[in-house]
């Protein structure tokens, strides 16, 4: 089993801890069901209001992370929906004993007893048929791989939300202040490599890269990345193996970086917007037109300005939890908190207008 699968299953007492801790920051937000967005009254005395509904059966397809089990029973109850949780086998025993304790909670508050399940069997065909339950399910959110994400668009007959992969950059533009930026590098690559917010290509302003690049390659590498790099970035690092096309579009989830020189900010948000996956992207630059262009114009759900890329998280986003990060623009985009789980509807109040 590789070890960023081990790392994903793994519960220890922090983590029990920061999911205890995410499920209380949730109980304790606002209620987002029947809040009213806006409302305006028209000429003719109809007042109208925007009012968050939930969406109704939420279920969610999800590898390894068993914490997700937390932040999904979690999220859906605070926004009325019911739950239906399809972890995969690796992660079954962790998966049952979350949710039996959160169920037996829910229950002792008067919640009904089918609000949340697990669904039976670990099965492709049992992923499939809750992909096909038109019907009964409102939408479908898909936690995985590459494979998982490929079955749900050739299969799914149910709305469904793309979390994709995480194919993070870090663009150190030629302002950027050197220590500022390998310690945003080193953070985003080796905090924790095997989550989707992790960053896996470096792009390096060629200004900068003479006096910077060597020295945060030298540490990156002393903290075990292999660093896979174009033909300039080799001549300035020999260590670094070459790098194919392919790197440039691999989410590794491991400790090994694609690294590149580039020649301008142009050059930069190109390549972003070409091999990048709509997860999270960071710039770091100590010039502001810089960073409001990268920010406006690299196509992404969440970017980073001076701050590393792992900060892609709704816990970390002060949601408490997350019911998985967007990579599509509708009818969510990047972490996913309370108000992605619901709908909107209008509410018409008047007294007895009739339309002419």
């Amino acid at each position: 089993m590789a070890k960023s699968l081990i790392d994903r299953l793994t519960l220890t007492e922090s983590r029990l801890a920061g999911m205890s801790g995410g499920l209380r920051i949730v109980a304790a937000q606002d209620d987002p069901v029947g809040q009213v967005i806006e409302g305006w009254k028209r000429p003719n005395g109809l007042l109208i209001e925007r009012v968050r509904a939930p969406l109704g059966v939420v279920a969610v397809i999800y590898e390894a992370r068993p914490n997700v089990t937390a932040d999904v029973t979690g999220l859906c109850l605070k926004s009325g929906n019911a739950g239906l949780l399809r972890g995969s086998s690796s992660a079954t025993a962790s998966n049952r004993a979350i949710v039996d304790v959160l169920c037996a909670a829910a229950m002792s508050e008067g919640v009904p007893a089918d609000a949340i399940q697990l669904v039976p069997g670990t099965s492709r065909s049992s992923a499939v048929e809750l992909m096909q339950a038109k019907g009964l399910v409102d939408l479908l959110i898909p936690r995985g791989g590459k494979e998982l994400i490929k079955s749900i668009e050739d299969n799914a007959t149910v709305p469904f939300i793309i979390d994709g992969d995480g194919n993070c950059h870090i663009f150190v533009d030629a302002s950027a202040d050197p220590k500022m930026a390998t310690d945003i590098v080193l953070n985003a690559k080796t905090q924790r490599p095997s989550v989707c917010n992790a960053a896996e290509t470096l792009l390096v302003h060629n200004e900068i890269a003479d006096k910077w690049l060597a020295g945060a390659l030298d540490l990156l590498a002393g903290k075990g990345v292999e660093i896979r790099g174009d033909e300039r970035v080799r001549a300035l690092w020999p260590d670094a193996l070459p790098a194919t096309d392919e790197d440039w579009s691999t989410e590794y989830l491991d400790f090994v970086l694609a690294v590149r020189i580039v020649d301008s900010l142009d050059d930069a948000i190109a390549h972003v917007n070409n091999y990048g996956t709509s997860n999270a992207e960071a710039i770091v630059t100590g010039d502001l037109e810089a960073a409001r262009r990268f920010s406006s114009e690299v196509d992404s759900g969440s970017v980073f300005v001076n701050a590393s890329t792992r900060f892609s998280d709704g816990g970390e986003f002060g949601f408490g939890a997350e019911i998985g990060i967007s990579t599509q623009k509708l009818h969510a985009r990047g972490p996913m908190g309370l108000q992605a789980l619901t709908s909107e509807r209008f509410v018409v109040w008047g007294e007895g207008q009739i339309r002419e």
